[in-house]
Order: C-alpha cells, then sequence, then structure tokens
C-alpha cells in the first residue's frame, strides 16, 4: 500500500505492444498480456499546475480526488472554466427534462458548513433553479455534523455542483462521514442506501475499503478513478462499482464543437487481487480492469465560499465521477443496472450511437497497451467513452 491510495500493481509480463494496442481493429482489447505499472510523479504535480486539496497519506485513509488548478486557484468573482451548458452540449444530455424522484448521494468526509448557500449560489449563477438538496451526518441525522474541513468542503462543493450541473431536477443528498478514515466512509456509504439513493458518487480513493459496503442491488456506485495517473485505487477498482476516468475538454467555433482525448493524469490499469467481473471480457487483464467510463476531469468553475470565497476552478476525476452520477440519475434505470455491465455487454452499434470514443492520449507507461493508451473501442483511460445522450445509462 502507498500511502492512503492503494496503488495496485499489474502483474509483470512480456510486453507486445503489436499484440495489446487498443488503437487496432477490435473493440474489445484481446492480447493476453498485462502490463507491468510505471506510476511516476502526476503531470498536474510536475508542472504546478495544480495542488490537491485534501492529501492524507495514512494507511486506511482516503483522500479526495479534487485539485486546485494554479497552486491556489485565482479567486474571482468571475466564472473561470467548464460550465453546465458546456457538459449538457457535449454530452447531449436531456437536463431540463429528465431526473425528477432520482436520489443521487454523495459520500465525502467532514463537514462543509456552506454546502446549502454554495449549491444554491452555483444554480442561481446558471439557471439551474432551487436544488432539492439535503445534508445528512454518517447516520443518516440532519444535525450532529462532524467538524469541517476545508479541503473536503472543497470536494462537497464540487460533487454537488457537478450533479446539479448536469442533472439539476436530480434530488441530492450529501452524506458525510465524521472522518476520511474507511470505516466512517463505509458507514456514510451504507447510509446514503439506507436513505434511499438510487446512485451513490464517491471522489476519493484509500486504503482497502469493504467491498460489502459497494454492492446493493438496484443502487448504482461510482467512484473516482484517481489523479495520480496510471494506476487503480479503491474503491473504483471493486467490481462493482463504476470506474469514472477523466478527459479534457476542448472547444472551437460557433456554434461550439467540441472534443476531449485522456487527461494525462487519471488512474487506470489492472487492478490486481480483485476479481475480474464475469461481464468483464477484456483478455489483457485477469483482475478487474478500470475504467468503465469517463467524463470531462480539467478546468471547470466552482463556486466555495468556506475556503476561497468565490470561483475557483478545478481539476481532477473528482469532478467527473458526480457528473456521471448526475447521468445514471437523468437515465433513471439504478433498479435494472448490474454496476458498469451494460457497457461492457452493448452491441458495437449502440456503443458507437451512445457513446463518445476517445481515441486520443495516454495517461503514463504500460507498454503502449490500451490499459494506459486510448485506441478504437475500450480502453483504460476512458473505458467505453463518454456520454451521447443517456441510452447507454
Amino acid at each position: 500500500m502507498n500511502g492512503s491510495i492503494r496503488l495496485v500493481v499489474p502483474l509483470v509480463a512480456v510486453l507486445a505492444v503489436a499484440a495489446c494496442n487498443a488503437g487496432g481493429t477490435s473493440s474489445v482489447p484481446g492480447a493476453p498480456v498485462q502490463t507491468s505499472q510505471s506510476h511516476s510523479i502526476p503531470d498536474w504535480q510536475a508542472t504546478g499546475k495544480a495542488k490537491r486539496v485534501c492529501e492524507d497519506t495514512r494507511p486506511g485513509y482516503a483522500q479526495c480526488d479534487a485539485l486546485l488548478i494554479n497552486g491556489g486557484g485565482k479567486i474571482s468573482p468571475d466564472v473561470a472554466g467548464w460550465q453546465p451548458a458546456d457538459f449538457q452540449a457535449r454530452y447531449n444530455l436531456p437536463s431540463s427534462s429528465k431526473g425528477a424522484n432520482q436520489v443521487v448521494a454523495i459520500v465525502d468526509a467532514y463537514d462543509n458548513p456552506n454546502a446549502a448557500s454554495d449549491i444554491a449560489t452555483y444554480r442561481t449563477e446558471f439557471g439551474l433553479g432551487t436544488a432539492n438538496f439535503t445534508k445528512y451526518n454518517q447516520t443518516g441525522q440532519t444535525s450532529s455534523y462532524p467538524s469541517p474541513n476545508k479541503g473536503w468542503a472543497l470536494e462537497e462543493d464540487l460533487d454537488i455542483e457537478m450533479v446539479s450541473a448536469v442533472c439539476p431536477n436530480c434530488t441530492i443528498y450529501l452524506v458525510e462521514a465524521n472522518s476520511n478514515g474507511t470505516s466512517d466512509l463505509d458507514t456514510a456509504e451504507a447510509e446514503a442506501v439506507t436513505l434511499g439513493a438510487h446512485v451513490v458518487s464517491n471522489s476519493w480513493g484509500g486504503g482497502s475499503v469493504d467491498s460489502s459496503y459497494f454492492d446493493t442491488p438496484g443502487v448504482v456506485y461510482l467512484a473516482s478513478a484517481g489523479d495520480g495517473g496510471y494506476g487503480t485505487q479503491e474503491p473504483a477498482a471493486l467490481g462493482s462499482v463504476v470506474s469514472v476516468g477523466g478527459t479534457t475538454l476542448t472547444k472551437s467555433g460557433s456554434p461550439p464543437t467540441y472534443a476531449e482525448r485522456v487527461w494525462s493524469d487519471t488512474g487506470s490499469g489492472c487492478a490486481t487481487g480483485i476479481s475480474k467481473p464475469s461481464w468483464q471480457h477484456d483478455s489483457g487483464c485477469t483482475s478487474r480492469t478500470m475504467n468503465d467510463i469517463s467524463a470531462v476531469a480539467f478546468g471547470v468553475a466552482e463556486y466555495d465560499s468556506y475556503e476561497y470565497s468565490g470561483w475557483i476552478t478545478i481539476g481532477g476525476t473528482s469532478v467527473s465521477s458526480p457528473m456521471m452520477g448526475g447521468v445514471f440519475g437523468l437515465a433513471g434505470n439504478a433498479s435494472k443496472l448490474d454496476a458498469a455491465k451494460g457497457f461492457w455487454t452493448q452491441k458495437k452499434k449502440k456503443y458507437a450511437k451512445d457513446l463518445h470514443d476517445i481515441t486520443e492520449g495516454s495517461n503514463g507507461s504500460c507498454g503502449g497497451s490500451y490499459l494506459c493508451t486510448a485506441g478504437t473501442g475500450y480502453d483504460g483511460p476512458t473505458g467505453w467513452g463518454t456520454p451521447n445522450g443517456i441510452k447507454a445509462f
């Protein structure tokens, strides 16, 4: 274990790049090759582009996957970064008409005293209407919240705002664990289900979580893939959890045209020691393969008043997981789903229509295999792609 994040190292094997590169003709990688992990310093850290907002290196404790861009952010009354209109347009989402009566829960650690006012400010700025939002402690009370923590407070604002950005009609629950210890987070995870969540998103990774808290039938669990580049972490690596990777987004022209590529620091890989789901059929990893899907993960606008008193610009797979939680909320199919099975068993024609296939970029060194390199069809960093509507969900 490496600090609070368990970077699971895939089994070492002979690398046959030509056989295992996902850029070939097959939509599902079929080469029987597992690559060894080469985990270097993330680009955001090496270049000083961003800083982690709630780092914790203690074993058994989670760290959130939010990154404050430009090493402290430019606090401003003006909005800088990707906004709800961009997400809704790029992903072709029915945000104004779907999502009612769907409960998307966010599980995080510690308290954000300003969560309700911050989500209201964000939604007012972008014309998203009044939030159906409730904050709970880890035992389901709307009082006796845990102690505040500035880094985790920023994470909580990001999570509830990203659900709002794509599913303003969804009911949003924020369940605050007493601490970032995995036992407290597991307790909060269970409470989210008890409260009636259809979808539960987790923007953190750490330690070895108890998988029994992430496998309730009829509930869709999501988790961020991590911000350290090629490598895996729990809970995203669990087979019962939809693992969400990250992309970078560009826009050009009028009307705008969007494009995406792999975010160079998204997690992905072969989670050695975690059983491969029966429906996951890439043969280059005999364990659980991350990721399943992906979404934008860098350069996003967030409002936070507890620590920064204004608009900041954020990155990390903490953006993509709650955003995709909102997309599942729009689809409203949680009771019929088995984690990410639907993405892996879809027909090729449907896949090409309902998801954007991300074919450019890499997040590390894995001998050029699909586990860290984008290509046609499935690849580790972006999974089966990003949404094009909600039919794939």
